[in-house]
This record gives C-alpha cells, sequence and structure tokens, in this order.
C-alpha cells in the first residue's frame, strides 16, 4: 500500500541569535529536517535518511523527523525499523492521522494484521476523509480473509475520492481473491480509464488475466506496466513468470528480459566480494534456503521429504538455515521449522538487511526456491550474501541474475542444448529435479472409475491459467476420438460461475458440450486427493505442464498423459514420468497425445490392474525416493563447493 509522504509542511527555521543551547539544538535540527526534505523531494533518499537521523538526534522529540524517517524506511522495504520511527512519531504527537495511518501500513507489511486494522481505524477516527487509511485498512481486512468488510472500506474510499484509481485497484484485488474476476478485471478497467499510465493498475490486470487464462492479454498488460515504471521489479518477475505459461515466446527474447530483470536487481545491489565462510572443501556446510513458500504450498510439499531424510542421514554435514518470506504459517511451516537448524522471519526485512543477515550467518551454499513466483526474496541474491548461489525448486527457467552461481536440472527436463538460455551454470542432479513428500492424508487408491460408470472420465487439476487455446483444442481431440468421455478440471478459479461459463464456452467451440465437462473448484486437500477417485487418466496441460498434480496424480493411481516440449519447463512432465517409469504416457507431439489416450482406454481391465498398482511403482521411484534424492544432492552440494574452495585457493595463490 501506498503510505502518507508528508506530515507537515516547511519545518520554521528558528532563529538562533541570542537563543540558548536547547534552542539552538531545536533550531539545527529542524534546519536538517528541512534539507531532509528538500534531499528527499530531489529523490535522493539515502541523503535525505542521513539529514533525518541527524535531526533526531540533534532533538529527540522532533515528530516530524521520526515521521519522515519511517516513509523512506517502508519505501526501501524495511518495515521493521519503519514500525519504530512511527511509533515514536504517534508518541510524540498522538492526533496525528497520518503517524497512524502509516503505522498502520508497516504493521501490514509485517503481517500483523489485527494491529495494522487498529492502527488505520484510529487514523480514520482522527481523519474520517484519510482516503489512504481506508484503502489499507480494505488491505488488512482482505489478508484477514475479512472480504465483506474490506469491500465496504473500498466503497467508502471510491465515494470520498471517486477519482482516485487506488480505491479502484484495491476493490480488482480484493474480488480477484475471493474469485470474483468479472467484477475485479472492471474495477482495474476503471482506474485505468482515470488514470491510463497507472503501472499498479496494469500490472494487477496482467496477474489478473494470467490467472484466469487470458495469457496473451497478461502479457501486453504487464509489458505496459514495465513502460511505464522500466526499474519495477515486480513487474519484472511478472513478466518472466507469465512468459512460461505461452509456448510461442521466443528463447532470445526470455532470455534477455531475465537478463534485464538481473541488471535493474544489480543496479541497487552492492554485492559482497569475501564471506565469513572457510574454504574448507570437506566441512560442515551450511545451506540457506530463501522462500516464502515455507507452508502447505507445492514448495513445502517437495521439500518436507527431502530435509526430513538429510535429519535422518547418520553422516550428513549440511545444516539448513531457512529464511521464510511469508508471515503466514500452518502446520507444514512448523515441520519444516522443526527440521531445520535455524529460521528466521525476513518479511520485515529489505533486500539489504536480508543479506546482511545471510552474511552474517555464514552460510556458504544460499538456495534460492522461488524464482520469479510471488513472495520472491530474488533481489537480495544480487547481493551475493553466500559464495554460492543456487536456484532450484520452485521455478523453472533462468533467474537472469548475474549472481545466481548455479541452476538445478535434471537429464530429463533439460536436454543438451538448451545451457545457453541460462545465465547461471547448469547443474543436472543424475535421475531427478524434483522428489516429492508423501502426502499425509490416508487417502487411498479407488477403483477405475470407468469399470461402474460406463465411459472414460480424463482430469485436470492444474490453475486454469495453464489451460491456454492449444491446450483446449487437443483434449477437445481427445474427447472426441474416445466416444462418450467426459472431462473433469478442478480448481480454485472454477468456482467462479464466469469462469466457468466461459469454459463451457471454449469447449463448445470445439465442438465439446457442457454435459462432457464437470468443473469444480477448490477443495481442503484430503477432499482433493478424493477427487481422483472420479479420474481415469489425467491430461497433463502444456507448455506449462503439472508439477505437484502430476506426482499427487501418480500417488493416487491415476496416470498422467503428457506432452514432450523442448524446453526446461515444457519436459517437467517428461521428467516426472521418465522417473517414475511411465515412459509409455509421454507423448511425442499432438498426434500422438491423442493416439496414446485412444491406447490407453481401449483396455480398461489393464488400465484397472495399472491404477492398482502405481502407488507402490511410484513410491519405490526416485520422485518419491527422499534418502536416494538426499544423497545426490549432498554429493552436488558438495561438489560445487569443492570447486569453488580450490577457485579461492587458486586465486589466494595468484594474489600472494
Amino acid at each position: 500500500m501506498g503510505l502518507i509522504a508528508t506530515l507537515f509542511g516547511r519545518a520554521p527555521r528558528l532563529p538562533a541569535v541570542g537563543a540558548g543551547p536547547a534552542a539552538q539544538r531545536l533550531a539545527d535540527a529542524e534546519h536538517r529536517l528541512n534539507e531532509g526534505m528538500a534531499q528527499e523531494r530531489e529523490g535522493h533518499h539515502g541523503a535525505a535518511l542521513r539529514c533525518y537521523d541527524e535531526a533526531i538526534a540533534l532533538s529527540p522529540d522532533l515528530a516530524r523527523a521520526h515521521f519522515n524517517r519511517g516513509n523512506i524506511l517502508l519505501d526501501r522495504g524495511d518495515a521493521a525499523q519503519a514500525l519504530l520511527s512511527y511509533r515514536r512519531a504517534v508518541e510524540l504527537k498522538p492526533d496525528s492521522a497520518a503517524a497512524h495511518c502509516n503505522l498502520g501500513n508497516a504493521l501490514l507489511q509485517l503481517g500483523e494484521l489485527e494491529a495494522s486494522v487498529s492502527a488505520l481505524r484510529l487514523a480514520i477516527r482522527l481523519k474520517p476523509d484519510l482516503i489512504d487509511a481506508h484503502i489499507s485498512l480494505a488491505a488488512a481486512l482482505s489478508d484477514l480473509g475479512r472480504h465483506d468488510e474490506a469491500l465496504e472500506c473500498l466503497a467508502r474510499a471510491i465515494a470520498l475520492e471517486p477519482d482516485n484509481p487506488a480505491g479502484y485497484i484495491q476493490t480488482g484485488m480484493t474480488l480477484a481473491k475471493i474469485g470474483r474476476s468479472l467484477e475485479a478485471a472492471e474495477s482495474y478497467r476503471q482506474a485505468l480509464e482515470l488514470q491510463a499510465d497507472h503501472a499498479d493498475a496494469h500490472l494487477c490486470m496482467g496477474l489478473l488475466l494470467k490467472d484466469i487464462g487470458d495469457v496473451a492479454g497478461a502479457l501486453i498488460c504487464v509489458r505496459r506496466a514495465l513502460e511505464i515504471r522500466p526499474d519495477d521489479l515486480l513487474a519484472h518477475s511478472s513478466l518472466l513468470h507469465t512468459q512460461n505459461f505461452l509456448g510461442d515466446q521466443p528463447s532470445g527474447q526470455v532470455l534477455a528480459d531475465a537478463r534485464r530483470f538481473g541488471e535493474v536487481a544489480a543496479d541497487v545491489a552492492r554485492p559482497y566480494t569475501d564471506w565469513p565462510s572457510t574454504a574448507d572443501p570437506q566441512g560442515p556446510l551450511r545451506v540457506g534456503l530463501v522462500s516464502g513458500d515455507l507452508r502447505a504450498h507445492p514448495v513445502g510439499y517437495f521439500l518436507e521429504g527431502v530435509l526430513a531424510a538429510f535429519a535422518a542421514l547418520e553422516h550428513s554435514q549440511l545444516k539448513f538455515f531457512a529464511y521464510d518470506n511469508n508471515a503466514a504459517g500452518d502446520e507444514t511451516t512448523q515441520r519444516l521449522r522443526d527440521l531445520c537448524d535455524g529460521w528466521y522471519s525476513t518479511v520485515a526485512l529489505s533486500d539489504e538487511a536480508l543479506a546482511q543477515r545471510v552474511r552474517d550467518d555464514s552460510i556458504d551454499i544460499l538456495i534460492d526456491l522461488a524464482g520469479h513466483t510471488s513472495e520472491n526474496r530474488l533481489a537480495m541474491f544480487a547481493w551475493k550474501p553466500a559464495p554460492l548461489q543456487v536456484s532450484w525448486l520452485g521455478y523453472f527457467a533462468t533467474t537472469g541474475l548475474s549472481a545466481m552461481d548455479y541452476f538445478l536440472a535434471d537429464p530429463w527436463t533439460l536436454p543438451p542444448g538448451q545451457e545457453p538460455f541460462f545465465t547461471e551454470q547448469v547443474w543436472r542432479l543424475p535421475e531427478t529435479r524434483l522428489c516429492f513428500t508423501p502426502p499425509r492424508s490416508r487417502v487411498q487408491v479407488g477403483t477405475l472409475p470407468a469399470l461402474s460408470q460406463g465411459y472414460v472420465t480424463f482430469g485436470c487439476f492444474n490453475k486454469l491459467g495453464k489451460m491456454n487455446d492449444s491446450v483446449v483444442q487437443l483434449w477437445a481431440r481427445v474427447l472426441q476420438a474416445v466416444p462418450g468421455s467426459r472431462l473433469f478440471l478442478k480448481c480454485g478459479q472454477l468456482a467462479d460461475d464466469h469462469l466457468r461459463q466461459r469454459t463451457f464456452e471454449r469447449f463448445a467451440s470445439q465442438g465439446i458440450q457442457a454435459e462432457r465437462l464437470i468443473l469444480e473448484g477448490h477443495s481442503e486437500r484430503s477432499d482433493y486427493l478424493a477427487a481422483y477417485h472420479r479420474v481415469d487418466i489425467a491430461l497433463d496441460p502444456f507448455p506449462f505442464p503439472g508439477g505437484t498434480t502430476t506426482v499427487e496424480a501418480l500417488w493416487m493411481g491415476v496416470p498422467v498423459l503428457t506432452l514432450e516440449g523442448e524446453r526446461f519447463l515444457a519436459r517437467q512432465g517428461v521428467g516426472l514420468l521418465m522417473n517414475a517409469g511411465l515412459d509409455d504416457w509421454v507423448a511425442a507431439d499432438a498426434d500422438d497425445y491423442v493416439a496414446r489416450a485412444v491406447r490407453h482406454t481401449s483396455d480398461l481391465k489393464s488400465l484397472a490392474a495399472f491404477r492398482a498398482r502405481l502407488r507402490d511403482q511410484v513410491l519405490t521411484s526416485p520422485i518419491y525416493d527422499a534418502p536416494r534424492f538426499a544423497r545426490h544432492l549432498e554429493e552436488a552440494l558438495r561438489t560445487m563447493w569443492i570447486q569453488w574452495c580450490a577457485t579461492e585457493r587458486a586465486s589466494a595463490n595468484e594474489s600472494g
């Protein structure tokens, strides 16, 4: 949320002639305050911050200096330090609505939602027409799941300032969160009608369009946001993530866009060139894990079993330290925390502060688990806080960062020849780059539904954004080739009536009527897994195939039909199925995809027998064998470290 930038106007300069020491200090403090405000107007935020610090040193009770200092810190992403400044400003000037509002904004960024709501409500009581407070209050309420209250706040904000785009943007974000996509899009359009060059409105519209399946439209919106605000790292990440949903993006352009992100991140970083780590090739390794997804999320699901396997290894020399960039946690978070040697919340830390934290922890190898997905801290990696930095698990393309040393892949997902499209050095694990944790749910494998229903049910539980027009066309061909078959689609977006109708229309345009489609929204995990009891064969989308959905389907005895691609991401399904021993379920092209669907459904008794033994088969395969994967991962990290130590020794010898 935007913060209120001013509390007062220019501070009056008190005359120094004849004044005592206290009056002189106050005069000097107000002079430094005014100088800081001038520096801030010129965009010299570092100089402004120094001026405010000097003003506070001269006059600790100068509320304006504390407030302005907090604003700069909050803009920099250092919400924890900003919070201290705002609290002092509120103590000194308790009737300042602006100070209470920005205190609420800092608390909101820190995930202290109830406290944020209290501060923002107080700001509104002090100044009922303070638009920023209404909008921030709506954001906090929405994060608490109190969406109706949030929308009421936003209605008041829009009534107060109907020409302010911010109210419409936050309304769109709230509506999108509760699945009212059509209304969300309309809110963003209203914001853009008021301000056609509003970068946030274009970016939010792009994110919405991607989530509902209009990826081409999403790309246009995100690129427009970057035209307006070229150095926006969030927009750069959104562009790179969105490109993965389209198969027609030139590899050279994708690489250039990734490099541009790396350049922007590097421009604001001051990379470390030395570290407290000891260059001992055989010593214990301190491994940092950076993610906002250390919870009930695909990253958490893939990571938990691996960390548990390391904890059980008798001779492992790896110690894991997690840097959690999400204020919300759950039971998975607690289990992951218990498996780590150290755990730190990073939500309140700026990139600079987080980099310092990592360096102070003497991390040898820092692993990014997010890439260009949400809640990432990729820009922090540009500070190079650890000697070796690795991209793994949560992303499926280059980060674009020159400071990222390695990208973990495997022989199936990244065949030879793709290395030029990565800024990192590609390191292939011997079997798979992904190893899943068996679900804690005790849902058993069901019998083949086609035997009792009299027709085949294909299914896909991936997000709607992966279902591009080419996917719809190919799946329609499959349904036409298997008479009487149905397609069961299940994802959160399909709780939206508009998106359900749009999905029916997309398939109708390919000759598939509504009665052949089963559309369902989100379910809790046990019910979600049990929904596979109604699926005979899962269909993988492309060029963005499933990851978690694929391994969950296999665990539930449901084979997955995937389309072989050329790029790393497009081959994720290939990597999982080949490691699971399901090479017969990998299609070379669209015609082969249809032919395999027909062939696998032509003998239901064989398919039923295959279903009954599939869970046992995959549980002993590399994609579920965590101890085996842990050994491979440790060997890779150790070898990387040995090579780095050798380079360090050679460099030391040369300089000596």
